[in-house]
């Protein structure tokens, strides 16, 4: 089906009070299982490329980009492009002619004014030309390999006053929150806050992202989205289904050279991993709260 955009399938999210889940995408084999485990599932998702994976391809966005738009052509449910963590303005202004409707645009490393300076103007350059922007507030923590943020330290987590003055001030679409969770955990032992979601769900009026749900276990992610969130990224997940699957293969035949012997079985571990969190995003009560759709 045609290239869904993102500011629909957020909207269709909250007015039926469920969770959209966002996979990111590194080589083709990612999209393809992506797009395998969201028809499984029977959800609708969100394919991201990160700026870090640009950067993997060598720079080059439009390669993977048009690779991703069109495993969602062939895909039995909608599918949105999405470019992730971009804090690069050159790459941001060339997502909406690569075919991307939204992406999130990070300036959460600058001093806070700066942050809201810079996070305004891209929003307000992205909303002249058709894309939808999501922006982040409070660390996250454990990008580009930082070690994660202790749960209460100073800054790690989106205080909901804030947040709403910030949403207020950038005109931003979407919000990613730090309530607990990390980047590139590889273990599922990260415990959300969920009264404070649950107070930001209140005090934003736009979706709520959750970055880092790779490491959140079900029971948490689900509660979640009770609590509030709509948005779910995931990442990591995807690479520790996909590399041992490499590993069993090759220790099992050293004699093999064909690429496509193990990376099959990779696609289709990921397409498992991804066709079970897409159906807990997708069943998770996600509450509404008073948000508005950008």
């Amino acid at each position: 089906m045609p290239l869904a955009r993102t500011a629909d399938l957020l909207a269709a999210a909250v007015a039926e009070r469920r969770g959209l889940p966002a996979f990111n995408v590194i080589t083709l084999e990612h999209a393809e299982a992506i797009a395998t485990g969201a028809e499984l599932a029977g959800t609708a998702a969100i394919l991201q490329i990160s700026q870090n994976a640009v950067a993997f391809h060598g720079g080059r966005l439009l390669p993977l980009a048009r690779a991703c738009a069109e495993v969602a052509a062939a895909a039995r449910v909608p599918l949105s492009l999405h470019l992730d963590h971009v804090e690069d303005g050159e790459l941001l202004r060339a997502a909406p002619s690569a075919g991307f409707s939204s992406a999130m645009y990070d300036a959460s490393a600058l001093p806070h004014a700066e942050n809201v300076k810079a996070t305004a103007e891209a929003t307000a350059w992205a909303h002249r030309h058709g894309l939808h922007l999501e922006a982040e507030l409070g660390r996250v923590g454990g990008k580009n390999g930082e070690p994660p943020l202790p749960a209460h330290a100073p800054g790690a987590r989106t205080d909901p006053a804030e947040a709403a003055q910030y949403v207020a001030e950038t005109g931003v679409d979407a919000l990613a929150v730090a309530v607990g969770s990390s980047h590139a955990m590889t273990t599922r032992s990260a415990a959300l806050d969920h009264e404070l979601i649950r107070r930001l769900a209140a005090a934003v009026p736009v979706p709520l992202v959750l970055h880092g749900s790779s490491g959140v276990p079900d029971e948490e992610l689900a509660a979640g989205l009770a609590a509030g969130l709509v948005k779910v990224n995931i990442g990591t997940a995807l690479n520790t289904a996909f590399t041992p699957a490499v590993r069993r293969h090759l220790a099992g035949d050293d004699r093999v050279s064909d690429p496509r012997k193990y990376l099959a079985p990779a696609r289709t571990a990921m397409a498992e991993v991804v066709a079970h969190l897409a159906g807990l995003v997708r069943t998770g009560v996600a509450g509404a709260g008073g948000q508005r759709l950008g």
